[in-house]
């Protein structure tokens, strides 16, 4: 893989690639960040305007209330639990770090909620310094197609990752596989006919070819979900529907027919009357 060559056409056809998330200080980006886990940046965005007037600072947000937070960030998920770690990762800046976010990795990780994928972004988005790549879902999805890493876990995506990459380009490389991951390289159905990088993608003859890469196959099987079915079925061997039968009426019950007069029997009765 060309890597050069791969950030050169990422960046022509991603030119706006950036952080998505709304922020004005490296504080409100650390709490944007941990609220968008297993959330969109969109629905964070529409979150975070409301708490940043109420609570800008970490100084403002160690003293809200659980339940002041939780109020805000319902419509996030998990919003009870993120409600407490902004709570204790705030009271934590405040009484260890002098209301300053911190600059480094170790620092960082004593925060509550916060891992090395939200790290790496407050220290690369925040702070403009490179101590390592951000690797959410994307772009591990992303890393595995285009063959940069086997990695099963972030963390072995981002070792190999942080080996193939110049490290001037570890921030902004992950913007643009998380633009080309959202706009080109979705998880289901990628877009191949339009993608930039597909002739140095090794997963591209695959799903043009209607198949799934056999690295995607064995990643999903792993997890524990449904692999995808590796050729697309011709519609002519698609079962047709089964036709709806009209209801049929139901048959009223022959009438009886009376039965005949026994020979005979008038004349007997008429003898009787007499």
């Amino acid at each position: 893989m060309d890597v050069r060559l791969l950030i050169s056409r990422l960046r022509e056809a991603y030119p706006d690639a950036a952080c998505a998330l709304e922020h004005q200080t490296p504080f409100q980006l650390l709490v944007a960040t941990i609220l968008s886990a297993q959330c969109t940046d969109a629905r964070v965005n529409m979150v975070t305007p409301g708490l940043f007037a109420r609570f800008p600072d970490a100084a403002a947000m160690s003293q809200a209330s659980q339940g002041e937070l939780e109020e805000i960030i319902r419509s996030i998920g998990f919003y009870r639990n993120k409600a407490k770690a902004i709570r204790a990762a705030s009271e934590r800046i405040m009484e260890t770090f002098g209301g300053t976010v911190p600059r480094s990795m170790e620092e960082l990780l004593t925060l509550a909620g916060v891992a090395r994928k939200t790290a790496n972004v407050v220290l690369g988005v925040g702070y403009g310094l490179s101590e390592g790549v951000v690797v959410d879902t994307h772009i591990q999805r992303i890393s595995r197609r285009l063959g940069l890493s086997r990695g099963k876990t972030p963390e072995e995506v981002e070792r190999d990752l942080m080996a193939l990459l110049p490290q001037e380009d570890w921030i902004h490389f992950a913007h643009l596989l998380i633009f080309h991951g959202r706009r080109t390289c979705v998880a289901r159905g990628p877009i191949c006919a339009d993608c930039p990088v597909v002739d140095l993608c090794p997963s591209g003859p695959y799903f043009l070819g209607g198949q799934t890469p056999p690295w995607e196959r064995s990643a999903r099987a792993a997890k524990g979900k449904p692999v995808a079915a590796s050729k697309k079925k011709h519609p002519a061997n698609k079962k047709r529907p089964a036709k709806k039968r009209s209801p049929t009426k139901k048959k009223s019950p022959a009438k009886k027919k009376a039965p005949a007069n026994k020979p005979g029997r008038g004349v007997a009765r008429r003898r009787k009357a007499r």
